[in-house]
């Protein structure tokens, strides 16, 4: 993949899983990288993950995506650390499996908030940043179940899918300032959130056997596999895309 050097990235989300991993791979590639999340531990905890050469490159900034001042501080932040805003990167998200006959408010307002509001206004927020930079790009993290419903996840999958056509409508608004807008759709990937649910049951074994049986090719992804994509559409690589939606799921949705 292309040299990323000097490129100016912030990403949500990004003390764990797939945004952590996609942080690690600007990184290498010479990018230069503000990582947000809400817990500071964690923060520090990613920050020392990086190999000792790339540390002087990254730091972290708390943030909780729910609040709109939140995010409206942390693009003010990334832009005056990094020098500049080219790449954000919104992984920030939740997953919650809840029937709807059991779907509580504050649920489900949680969820949206982390989800939509999170991704939205933090896009709000960093797109005059960006504006000022040729080249930039948003990548929004989505999911399989924001291109069609997942059993017993009604909220999640209302999120989700209001992330990939808000990523659509915004790659439209924001075509002509050059900034591209996709997002990704990963299925079921192997992250600490994916080894919880794994541990819930009373075979970690079985249990992923069970995950891994709907997808076409056998398994769940890895981190490094969706981070991938990330990457790549961020890059000049993808500079015709725009508005896309990748699935990245195994075929799950084939």
């Amino acid at each position: 993949m292309e040299d990323m050097k000097n490129r100016r990235v912030l990403i949500t989300g990004g003390t764990s899983g797939i945004g952590l991993v996609a942080a690690a791979m600007f990184l290498e590639r010479g990018a230069k990288v503000v990582l947000a999340g809400r817990s500071e531990t964690r923060g520090a905890q990613a920050l020392h993950s990086f190999a000792p050469e790339h540390r002087d490159r990254a730091v972290f900034f708390p943030c909780d995506v729910t609040r709109v001042e939140e995010c409206s501080r942390l693009a003010e932040l990334a832009e005056e650390w990094l020098g500049g805003l080219d790449i954000l990167v919104n992984s920030a998200g939740i997953y919650v499996e809840e029937p709807i006959a059991s779907m509580t408010e504050e649920i489900f307002d949680r969820v949206m908030a982390v989800n939509v509001k999170g991704t939205y206004f933090m896009c709000r927020h960093a797109v005059p940043k960006l504006r000022k930079n040729q080249g930039a790009a948003i990548v929004n993290v989505s999911s399989d179940a924001g291109l069609h419903g997942n059993y017993g996840c009604t909220a999640y999958s209302a999120s989700k899918g209001a992330v990939t056509l808000f990523t659509r409508s915004l790659a439209l608004e924001l075509a002509s300032f050059g900034i591209r807008v996709n997002c990704v759709c990963p299925g079921d990937i192997m992250t600490p959130l994916t080894e919880r649910q794994l541990a819930a049951g009373i075979s970690r074994e079985e249990a992923l056997r069970e995950m891994a049986s709907v997808y076409p090719l056998g398994r769940i992804g890895r981190a490094e596999e969706a981070a991938g994509v990330i990457v790549f559409l961020a890059s000049s690589a993808a500079s015709f895309v725009t508005g896309a939606a990748w699935s990245v799921d195994g075929g799950i949705t084939a």
